[in-house]
């Protein structure tokens, strides 16, 4: 009888402790908090809003795109890039334009043209899973919001985060 119920105890405590750890994917239960922000987001917008996505390379580059969504769908994508921004003896090049909603993603830079659904779709399935070597991110700092998440392959040095980075959200 004794040996049965050390055998229990140990049991519970190693279903306990695997417990524990047993994530589906990397930041899981503030993922799931966020997107339950997102969706009382959403429904108090009425899926309606705007965003800005920022990339930025240690060479000196960066973007701002900024996409608006309107009843759930991608209605226009505006661009500004900069290059060489304070650089000592280098002209500042900008390039900047809009697309309205017949032309979404016609041109080949900025960031995707994604509703936030699928941002925390592209979050759950493809930037957060485990993977060996590389350290994943999820920040919220857009009011719960994903403000960052990706992953960077360990051992690489510049420029090779894969994910985004939302610096503002805004209802419409």
């Amino acid at each position: 009888m004794k040996e049965k119920l050390c055998l229990c105890i140990l049991l519970f405590t190693g279903i306990l402790f695997s417990s524990c750890e047993n994530e589906d994917f990397n930041y899981q239960s503030n993922f799931e908090k966020s997107y339950k922000e997102w969706l009382s987001f959403k429904s108090s917008s009425g899926n309606s809003y705007s965003y800005m996505v920022t990339q930025a390379s240690v060479f000196g580059p960066a973007s701002e795109t900024t996409i608006t969504v309107s009843n759930g769908k991608v209605t226009q994508r505006h661009f500004k890039y900069t290059s060489t921004v304070g650089m000592i003896n280098v002209p500042a090049e900008v390039l900047e334009w809009t697309e309205n909603a017949a032309a979404i993603s016609s041109h080949t830079s900025g960031a995707a043209a994604w509703t936030l659904d699928e941002v925390y779709d592209k979050a759950r399935n493809e930037w957060l899973i485990k993977r060996e070597s590389a350290k994943v991110y999820l920040e919220t700092n857009n009011n719960g919001l994903i403000s960052s998440c990706g992953y960077q392959e360990d051992g690489c040095m510049d420029d090779c985060f894969r994910g985004i980075y939302i610096a503002s959200i805004k209802a419409l």
